[in-house]
């Protein structure tokens, strides 16, 4: 799986590759050595591939939506073609196992592609309100800012959407993990996406990324990335008050309630944190419990945690791989080290690396975190989940209470989950937890239901047709 891996000098602008200056190195967060580099993009780049999706506009938001949702599935076609290929070069940038690689960070991107293809089917942009005929209008210039954690799939969950409403976009990858990008460009030439209508310029987000929020020529950003970052992409769109899409961090609670299976839920918990290393915005990373049971299940998830096996992203033996780079492992350390010193108790892991070499830190349980603790409040973004209780000593209403306000009670509310042997007290509950996607008993996820945060988690939805009405202007035309 370590053949040699392709570098680019080239950015993707107006259907063609244009020399780039510079070159930043892409690490295999496995081994640590450098696999290949791209060009690092400047301001300039930015000009040309806006000028080329404004230029490609017109035409392209024009296309019936019949070729549109055509080329989109020629897309689709393609990336499945590719998925070894595309799977492979993820697990080296990501560190994520292969195998949930080829099944979650190649399977969802061609998801996003072949279902905006199947929603263009019967679509109509018009509809009639009394006299008025009520239109929807591609935004324009979609500026796209993506990040590493699941490239590919955010790319396609920004892109396919943006296409098939008939914008234009500007790609501004992960220069952490860029280089899957770089074959999707491939893959949109050979399914015919005409010149101009995606541009992908390289680079780093305080130049690259911040040329995009602040171009007048950009009409929409949508970005995804942490919340301190998505405050700076929004603030420099603000000066020419662009439509701005955010999707953020998120320290999502998995409740579970006092009449539920704790084996089930501490091992449903275990899986949504540690998933592609913790590397998820969306991860379980709370685990919020009955405060009687609190013993039982730190018990239980210290115990299931210990047998996680943690190494190369190609061996199957293992669940979780590195994290990408060492910036990110470093921080994930420093998150356990603070936790520690504040009071938690280690249940599982720690700051001890489980390898010499590769980026990893081992999955980590704590136990007896409180709602005042760093870390039951900041975005750890590793493979640390944390267990907090709430008191369950009174009656129904009031376990409820007290379970709903440790779970709300963060400035995110990206995902949650909820367990309980009642489903009908479960729901009740999932449906008082300020978060925009909230799975009940383990409920499976959902790739065209909208996807999204509430409060610091973000602005607007992505996925399915929320996401695809994100792209969308309104127009009332009265008769």
């Amino acid at each position: 799986m370590r053949t040699p891996v392709k570098s680019w000098d080239s950015h993707w602008i107006d259907g063609r590759w244009v020399q780039g200056s510079g070159a930043i190195e892409v690490t295999d967060s496995h081994t640590e050595e450098v696999i290949a580099t791209v060009p690092e993009g400047t301001a300039a780049e930015v000009d040309l591939a806006v000028d080329a999706a404004r230029r490609a506009f017109p035409a392209w938001s024009a296309t019936p939506t019949k070729e549109r949702a055509a080329i989109l599935q020629a897309v689709a076609d393609g990336m499945h073609e590719r998925q070894t290929e595309l799977a492979t070069l993820i697990s080296r940038e990501v560190g994520t196992p292969f195998m949930l690689a080829n099944l979650v960070q190649t399977g969802l991107p061609n998801v996003s592609f072949s279902s905006m293809a199947e929603l263009l089917d019967g679509w109509e942009p018009d509809s009639r309100q009394g006299n008025s005929i009520i239109t929807r209008e591609p935004v324009g210039v979609v500026a796209a800012i993506t990040p590493w954690n699941y490239p590919l799939h955010q790319i396609a969950a920004k892109i396919a959407p943006a296409l098939a409403a008939g914008c234009t976009v500007v790609l501004k990858p992960s220069e952490v993990a860029p280089l899957n990008a770089f074959v999707l460009m491939e893959i949109l030439d050979a399914a015919a996406v005409p010149a101009g209508v995606v541009n992908l310029v390289c680079g780093t987000g305080p130049v690259v990324g911040e040329a995009l929020a602040a171009h007048p020529g950009v009409d929409m950003i949508t970005f995804t990335g942490s919340t301190a970052a998505g405050r700076r992409v929004a603030a420099v769109a603000a000066r020419t008050v662009k439509k701005v899409a955010l999707e953020l961090g998120g320290k999502s609670p998995l409740v579970v309630l006092p009449d539920a299976d704790m084996g089930n839920a501490v091992l449903r918990s275990l899986t949504g944190c540690f998933i592609n290393s913790g590397q998820t915005c969306s991860a379980l990373t709370r685990l919020v419990v009955p405060a009687s049971r609190a013993a039982e299940v730190e018990e239980l998830a210290g115990g299931f945690a210990a047998f996680a096996t943690v190494g190369d992203p190609f061996d199957p033996a293992h669940q979780l791989g590195p994290l990408v780079s060492a910036l990110q492992r470093d921080r994930v350390r420093a998150h356990i080290s603070r936790a520690l010193d504040e009071g938690a108790r280690l249940l599982a892991g720690g700051v001890e690396p489980p390898h010499e070499s590769g980026f990893y830190v081992q999955p980590t349980v704590l136990g007896g975190v409180t709602r005042d603790m760093a870390v039951a409040q900041e975005e750890v973004f590793g493979p640390v989940l944390v267990v907090q209780s709430y008191d369950d000593s009174g009656t129904e209403q009031e376990q409820d209470d007290a379970a709903v306000a440790v779970a709300n009670d963060t400035v995110y509310g990206l995902a949650a989950g909820v367990f309980g042997g009642d489903p009908e007290r479960a729901l009740r509950v999932a449906r008082r937890i300020r978060a925009g996607q909230v799975e009940v008993n383990g409920g499976a996820f959902n790739p065209v239901a909208p996807f999204g945060g509430y409060r610091q988690s973000g602005v607007g939805r992505e996925l399915g047709s929320f996401g695809f009405e994100e792209y969308l202007e309104v127009k009332a035309i009265q008769l």
